[in-house]
């Protein structure tokens, strides 16, 4: 599977920071928060961010501008029907990503990948709250995201080699290192 377009759940520090890269590495990202004042923040933090970087040099205003307009920010997750890829990086309570994938996987297509930013809860557990077990794999950015190179994969017990590699090649084009 190709990804082309991703969905970014949550727009604390992780979440717009995952936006961040993900546009400006070409994606069409829709980032979801269900409190509006946190997604005009992200909107806000991703800007200056990329603000800072043209100011440093390490990328073109033209680059800048369109990460900005790949960035979609929306309410609902219904928004997430067409994504390729979804990284929830929701607050670090498991019910609460619990919720956010009971939500999530009627909406999204039957071929979509899911992954967690989480760094502390099973891949298998939240993976076994899911639909699709085997296309779920952990996605742990590094704060902050748009420095830091690293991104940890993790496999839950049943996701599939397929998810895998995707995922590898996905943040192979972001530019971390797995």
């Amino acid at each position: 599977m190709t990804i082309e377009k991703v969905g970014v759940i949550g727009a604390g520090q992780m979440g717009n920071g995952i936006a961040h890269v993900c546009a400006l590495a070409g994606y069409d990202v829709v980032l979801q928060d269900i409190d509006p004042d946190s997604l005009k923040k992200a909107i806000d933090t991703i800007t200056y961010n990329l603000t800072r970087q043209v100011s440093r040099g390490i990328i073109k205003d033209e680059d800048k501008d369109k990460a900005l307009k790949r960035i979609v920010p929306v309410n609902d997750v219904a928004a997430f029907s067409d994504v390729d890829l979804v990284i929830e990086a929701a607050t670090e309570k498991e019910e609460v990503k619990r919720a956010i994938f009971a939500q999530l996987c009627p909406v999204l297509r039957a071929d979509a990948l899911i992954s967690s930013n989480t760094s502390s809860i099973s891949i298998t557990r939240l993976a076994a709250a899911t639909d699709r077990p085997e296309q779920f794999i952990g996605l742990h950015f590094m704060n902050p995201v748009p420095v830091m190179k690293l991104v940890e994969l993790i496999r839950g017990i049943a996701t599939d080699e397929e998810t895998f590699k995707t995922a590898r090649e996905f943040t192979n084009r972001l530019g971390k290192t797995t």
